[in-house]
């Protein structure tokens, strides 16, 4: 199969491919981590001196965990990157979490492995106002700074725009915060708020816990966690996790979203709202107009958001509530809220028990996982087929038949041997691969987009060039040379489109990859690839230069 392989149409496409699904680097777009300390825009040029935006909030005092409203504005203007600091040390790093009201205009930044410590713009649209919120963080300061570098055109910018300074109220405060409205905040909630986060050091031992990544600190802004501790006839629950929005869990009696038991956390109007809620099938939970929980407390601070509670272990009067003293998968899930406190679906996969747990039996600290092990055996078995074995076949293909004509394995020539093996192979190892999702969604996925279709075409092809094979006339039929260019244009589209899909999975929430890294080390192996097919031609080029080989690619002399 694939017998001969012309390398500069392939490697044309997937270079085009390559180009394609490259990220895009570059600051329109808002993504300035690189800025994080020095807030300076990478655009070649000196900041302005006098700014012309200013920088207002609606109090002068905070409390950890208290919300202060913080607005940018001025003349119209294209990028801005917002940042809260000790106002003691302006050097020091981002503080704090921000929350958005514009989700279209504004987005969240990590700095100083803070998650959400910072504010920029999504893309070059013209604004004039921004608006967005800071919780402060429960080690805060006594006196916080807000700064803003704001870019009016590429050239012309402004870098550390000094904003109001917000002190706790026993600061003293030696000058008047600048640009300050009226009018103090106060949203702290001293009976619901948590002065500080959970903590994992009674995991297995007295709660039932479950932690993402494994056994990860509940105080980092990286980790998911999620603890049940029996007390009498109710259950104590905490949740933790870096969300912009809201955090999760349900309770199933299956691995499949549906006909489950959930308790949302939302972040909403700067505070947390803890509600019940029933899961049918695929559709946004169903939210329970009676709330059966109590001794509700939540922290939105540092990146995180937390809440914690109690319920009753049988609820026989609130319909859709399990009973928490039987065994279940348990869902551990976020995803972004607007305001009202409106959800939207996760966008990755949600954390799901590899087994049925009983939250209220023996105590343990366990892990999960958000891509399952047959979607992970889908994509590995893929990779090898499509990567691995087939470049290596078409390789051996090209170029290894001069040098491996007078050898002999089983009666044939070698190279043949040898690229058939690997051949069957790619295609056995691809149709196993290709039932895998289908045995783990039960039938077809709608929320692959073109993946699937692409598969469908990819595994087509490879079957149909294997029975082509199998039909292969001999070396001199009349019919040999039309069977070479279907053998090949075949084998090239399959090649192709089986990149092609890969590139197209690896941004499914199912697989859980690291992104961008996933893209990069597939960037790396096709580029690899690539490139040794391109060398051998070279080097097949030169030996025909130099009489070593004839035209067809046979030795000579």
């Amino acid at each position: 199969m694939l017998q001969q392989m012309e390398l500069p149409g392939l490697a044309f496409a997937v270079w085009m491919l390559i180009c394609f699904y490259a990220p895009v680097g570059g600051y329109p777009n808002g993504k300035v981590r690189e800025a994080c300390t020095s807030m300076v825009p990478c655009h070649g040029s000196s900041p302005q001196l006098s700014p012309e935006h200013t920088i207002t909030v609606n109090g002068t005092e905070f409390k950890p965990g208290d919300s202060i409203e913080v607005h940018l504005s001025g003349p119209v203007f294209e990028g801005f990157f917002i940042q809260a600091r000790d106002a003691e040390h302006l050097e020091s790093p981002a503080l704090g979490s921000f929350m958005l009201a514009d989700r279209g205009a504004s987005q969240l930044l990590t700095c100083a492995h803070t998650k959400n410590s910072a504010v920029s713009h999504t893309s070059k649209a013209k604004k004039k106002h921004i608006k967005v919120y800071w919780i402060a963080p429960g080690n805060a300061p006594k006196r916080v700074q807000f700064l803003a570098t704001v870019v009016k055109k590429y050239k012309i910018f402004w870098v550390k725009i000094p904003g109001p300074i917000v002190s706790q109220p026993n600061a003293l405060s030696p000058t008047p915060p600048l640009h300050a409205t009226s009018g103090a905040v106060s949203t702290s909630h001293p009976v619901s708020y948590l002065s500080k986060p959970f903590n994992a050091s009674s995991c297995g031992r007295t709660k039932f816990c479950i932690r993402n990544p494994s056994n990860c600190d509940p105080e980092s802004a990286s980790c998911f966690f999620l603890s049940f501790q029996q007390e009498g006839s109710s259950v104590f629950v905490e949740m933790s996790g870096p969300s912009e929005g809201y955090l999760a869990f349900a309770l199933s009696h299956d691995q499949w979203m549906g006909d489950d038991d959930a308790y949302l956390c939302v972040g909403e109007d700067h505070r947390v709202r803890t509600i019940t809620a029933y899961l049918k099938e695929r559709s946004p939970p169903v939210l329970d107009s009676e709330n059966a929980l109590e001794d509700v407390s939540w922290r939105l601070a540092d990146g995180l958001l937390q809440c914690s509670f109690r319920r009753s272990i049988r609820l026989p009067a609130h319909k859709g509530r399990f009973n928490l003293d039987a065994s279940y998968y348990i869902f551990l899930a976020d995803g972004e809220a607007s305001e009202g406190g409106v959800i939207h679906k996760h966008r990755q996969q949600p954390l799901i028990t590899n087994g049925i747990y009983n939250i209220t039996g023996l105590p343990q600290d366990i892990g999960g996982s958000r891509s399952p092990r047959l979607i992970k055996a889908h994509g590995t078995l893929m990779f090898i087929a499509w990567i691995t074995t087939v470049s290596i076949g078409v390789i051996v293909a090209r170029f290894f038949k001069p040098v491996w004509s007078y050898s002999f394995l089983f009666g044939k020539e070698m190279w043949f041997q040898v690229h058939r093996m690997l051949m069957l192979t790619t295609v056995m190892l691809t149709s196993i691969s290709f039932v895998l999702p289908f045995i783990y969604r039960g039938g077809w996925s709608q929320q692959a987009g073109f993946h699937p279709y692409l598969g469908c075409t990819v595994m087509a092809l490879a079957i149909f060039q294997a029975l082509m094979a199998g039909f292969r006339p001999s070396r001199h039929a009349p019919r040999r040379q039309l069977f070479n260019w279907f053998h090949w244009c075949t084998g090239t589209a399959a090649r192709i489109l089986a990149v092609v899909t890969m590139f197209l999975g690896m941004n499914l929430a199912a697989l859980d990859l690291p992104d961008p890294w996933d893209t990069y080390t597939m960037i790396a192996f096709v580029t690899w690839h690539v490139g040794i097919d391109v060398l051998l031609e070279i080097h097949s080029y030169c030996l025909i230069r130099k009489g070593h080989l004839n035209n067809t690619g046979a030795l000579t002399g």
